[in-house]
């Protein structure tokens, strides 16, 4: 397939990005090596690996996971357009997790070796890509921490909340739905909660007409009270930056 310049990127476009300069736009473009396609079910970055790569979702879905001694998958938080992955390789020499596709993904490509000249010709926006790297290590950039002040079925509504509004904002709503293409357990995985009750609050939010998740897509019933419910405010996501 052939690659989109940077110039004509689909995510610059977005609201949710912050813009790049005229400097900025010229480095991507020269950063940039090519695009990947891949398959769902296809692993991007493998825990302990170093890979001479690194990426940009510029369409699809994945799952960041470790693997625990008992050989069980763990998941940390998933990966939506426009965030970049593979810097752990980059700054520490490892990745401490692995990265797999959910769903079939394009992944724009850039050199490793090629991070330190953004360092050099462009911190500030080198800053904001390590600061935005070392917030996803948690669910959806919001830490463990303020996850233990909701319980169960707030951290579900909030969880559900945060993923409409993001792709929303990268412009995969369909009228009242977003996709939503993984697991409970996957679910219940990032936000510390078992299955079984996972599954109980689905039901629980589903019958009060809140939200509904089946068959892959997210519907909210009521935004403005799945919001009350998991303790939020409504408001546009947080700016941040595009690689």
């Amino acid at each position: 397939m052939s690659s989109i310049a940077c110039t004509n990127c689909p995510l610059r476009k977005k609201d949710l990005f912050t813009p790049f300069t005229g400097d900025e736009l010229e480095f991507m473009q020269s950063f940039k090596t090519g695009e990947l396609k891949v398959d769902a079910g296809t692993t991007i970055l493998m825990e302990g690996s170093n890979s001479p790569q690194l990426y940009t979702v510029l369409s699809g879905m994945g799952t960041r996971y470790t693997t625990l001694e008992n050989g069980r998958r763990q998941v940390i938080n998933f990966l939506f357009p426009g965030e970049f992955t593979g810097l752990q390789a980059g700054l520490m020499g490892e990745m401490k997790h692995s990265v797999d596709a959910t769903t079939n993904m394009v992944l724009c490509v850039f050199r490793r070796d090629d991070l330190w000249r953004l360092f050099r010709q462009h911190p500030e926006r080198a800053y904001d890509l390590t600061w935005i790297a070392a917030v996803e290590e948690h669910f959806l950039g919001e830490t463990i921490t303020s996850l233990g002040q909701r319980d169960a079925t707030q951290r579900i509504a909030w969880a559900l909340v945060r993923i409409h509004e993001r792709l929303r904002a990268v412009g995969m709503q369909k009228g009242n739905r977003v996709p939503l293409p993984f697991r409970q357990q996957d679910l219940a995985d990032a936000l510390g909660l078992s299955l079984v009750h996972t599954n109980k609050t689905l039901k629980t939010l589903r019958s009060c007409g809140l939200a509904t998740w089946q068959d892959g897509e997210l519907m909210i019933g009521n935004l403005a009270a799945l919001a009350e419910l998991a303790l939020i405010d409504l408001e546009r996501p947080q700016t941040r930056p595009l690689m």
